[in-house]
């Protein structure tokens, strides 16, 4: 695949006090829409009506994005962890008896008493 080279962007073009446009605020409510699933401990603390300025967008951009990245980071750690075995754990047992094969087997036969 050929790299494609992206000039740099001038420092003008991130101005922290400009006021955010309509495609960043639209970007922000799908993002706190993203966060309204995320568990509460991951949740930040900005309320998104208040964000006028690319500055601020930005700051609740990353806030949100590295929460949905820890959370799921958690998860996967949770999923990972080997599954316990249920039943009883016997530190030494008796070998089991070893199975004959079924042709060879006898089977009994018990009479039925008449009452």
């Amino acid at each position: 695949m050929e790299v494609i080279h992206v000039p740099r962007p001038s420092k003008k073009a991130m101005y922290p006090d400009r006021p955010a446009n309509g495609l960043l605020l639209a970007q922000v409510s799908h993002l706190q829409h993203a966060e309204r699933r995320l568990p509460l401990r991951y949740r930040s603390d900005i309320y998104t009506h208040t964000i006028r300025t690319e500055g601020e967008a930005a700051n609740y951009i990353r806030e949100v994005t590295e929460a949905i990245h820890q959370a799921h980071a958690d998860a996967a750690k949770r999923r990972a962890k080997p599954a316990r075995r249920r039943g009883l754990v016997i530190a030494a047992a008796a070998e089991r008896p070893s199975r004959k094969s079924s042709s060879k087997r006898k089977t009994k036969t018990t009479k039925r008493r008449k009452k």
